[in-house]
């Protein structure tokens, strides 16, 4: 009788010495304190994210020092909000893309569940892939638009963080992530500093959703010196049932910039 095949392991780059050597630095500047085995996990998703983007385009950064500043450490500044000390809630990571800052926050803080919510199945097939390898329990993984999971039973306004990276503009963050979370919750939209460009707009638009400003704080990228602005709203009230609108409508017409 034939034995069934096993699923081959995922194809992954060996371990970086130099990688880690960043991290730490990084994780000193920061604050944080990662055991070995956080720190090798982290090293274990390099791996497989720059053999993975042999196939796919994930990222355009691959080098060490890269990889640990603009994409684990700029993840990680969004524990400098305070929200995650001590939280064992459930964090909905929005337009998660290669898994940042879903994956890192998973990893630094385990007694999160953190989902990974992203609209290309390619990405999530891989995602899947990486929870897999590194043993991430309560890390699920969700290939949906984010207009769609906000109108769920279920999901809607049903997660105590929301965080957005460098998805759109803050406007469209808001609606793509304040119906995910539940009243007194919050919203993290992980920023560049000309943040404050796009901040009239965004205001009205969390008026119109339910949240409010709650406040903004800066943060200087370690290593590099880069200016963060990692700006946090508060559910004030439950989100009107006719958002988040359907797919595509938040991008084209954001809230707070005149007629919908």
């Amino acid at each position: 009788m034939r034995r069934p095949e096993r699923p081959a392991p995922p194809v992954t780059e060996p371990p970086s010495s130099a990688f880690r050597a960043f991290l730490l630095d990084g994780l000193s500047a920061l604050g944080l304190d990662l055991d070995p085995g956080q720190s090798d996990l982290l090293d274990r998703f390099r791996g497989l994210i720059v053999a993975e983007n042999r196939v796919q385009n994930l990222t355009t950064l691959e080098s060490d020092f890269d990889f640990a500043t603009k994409h684990v450490l700029d993840s990680l500044t969004c524990l400098s909000t305070g929200l995650f000390d001590g939280l064992a809630g459930r964090v909905v990571d929005v337009g998660t893309g290669a898994g940042f800052p879903g994956v890192p926050l998973r990893i630094a803080r385990p007694g999160l569940e953190v989902t990974l919510l992203d609209s290309l199945r390619r990405r999530t097939a891989f995602l899947e892939r990486v929870v897999a390898s590194l043993g991430l329990s309560g890390c699920p993984v969700v290939c949906e638009r984010a207009e769609n999971w906000g109108r769920q039973t279920g999901r809607r306004e049903s997660y105590d963080v929301a965080v957005v990276r460098a998805v759109a503009s803050l406007a469209v963050d808001l609606e793509y992530g304040l119906p995910l979370v539940r009243p007194g919750g919050r919203l993290v939209a992980m920023k560049g500093p000309r943040v404050g460009e796009e901040m009239a707009a965004a205001l009205r638009a969390a008026s119109e959703l339910g949240g409010a400003l709650d406040r903004t704080v800066e943060v200087s990228l370690p290593l590099t010196g880069e200016r963060r602005r990692l700006v946090v709203f508060v559910k004030v009230g439950a989100t009107p049932p006719e958002y988040p609108r359907r797919e595509g409508v938040p991008s084209r017409r954001p809230l707070g910039r005149g007629p919908r």
